[in-house]
């Protein structure tokens, strides 16, 4: 059984198409938990819709809407997770038909997993959300499209990772054991802007605790959908020197996470 946490802010147009996708996983013991950085009634009035329409179970939680608090809002939605296994998904990614599979697969104890991405384009997302539906999320179809790293979003199940250079794990699609995550702590609520905080940290500081970390290239993938970008340079270079300075301490357990730790 697997607990899949979707971090989503002000796109109900994309959460219907991911909604549609997980109606079509070819695993099906799961639960959804989407996790808004915001507090925005119609928000709740479209997951009360979305729960008549699919047959999984759909809980919601939410804060008000304070600037980027995104670790925040997955650390409520780790609390409330009903399974030990957890995946991480984003609220602007479509996930292929095997997504959950894969993980619940390869997810183990000590042992988090990641996939890619296929970077949809202004156009081919305009063409998803016009038609209100993902029939046309097909691979030939991108390849004469305005969409990029189309490769990889081809499915091999058999294809065994050549390591090159690693590029890390992406907050909008990884997974691991809901033990794992609490043993660190969860995310770090200090960081309050894009990127960094909720890939980039929490990957070390799981590392420093001793997980390995698995790449699913080829097996779980993810249509992000255009948007335009939530952060700035400036912002960036913010999280970056916080993260530097956090890995100097080379502690695995944030103070400011799940619980709020003294010292």
């Amino acid at each position: 059984m697997i607990s899949l946490i979707i971090s989503f802010y002000k796109r109900p147009d994309f959460l219907e198409l991911i909604l549609q996708s997980l109606d079509r996983q070819s695993y099906t013991n799961f639960e959804i938990i989407i996790a808004e950085d915001n507090n925005d009634p119609q928000t709740v009035e479209f997951v009360d819709k979305a729960r008549l329409k699919h047959r999984y179970n759909i809980l919601h939680v939410s804060q008000e809407d304070k600037g980027f608090r995104k670790n925040k809002i997955l650390n409520k939605a780790l609390k409330i997770a009903s399974y030990e296994t957890i995946v991480f998904l984003d609220g602007d990614s479509i996930p292929h038909k095997n997504f959950i599979e894969q993980y619940y697969k390869h997810i183990a104890r000590r042992t988090a997993c990641f996939g890619r991405r296929v970077m949809l384009g202004e156009n081919f997302t305009s063409i998803l959300l016009r038609k209100q539906g993902i029939g046309s999320l097909r691979i030939f179809l991108m390849l004469f499209s305005d969409s990029k790293k189309i490769e990889e979003g081809l499915y091999l199940p058999w294809f065994k990772k050549i390591k090159t250079g690693y590029r890390g794990i992406m907050g909008c699609n990884w997974g691991i054991s809901k033990q794992d995550l609490i043993e660190v702590n969860g995310f770090d609520e200090d960081y309050i802007h894009a990127c960094v905080g909720e890939d980039n940290d929490i990957e070390w500081r799981l590392r420093l605790n001793g997980i390995h970390f698995k790449s699913l290239k080829h097996k779980a993938i993810v249509f992000h959908m255009h948007h335009l970008e939530n952060y700035t340079n400036e912002a960036s270079l913010l999280n970056n020197e916080l993260f530097e300075e956090k890995k100097k301490l080379q502690k695995a357990v944030c103070l400011n996470g799940l619980t709020k730790v003294t010292g």
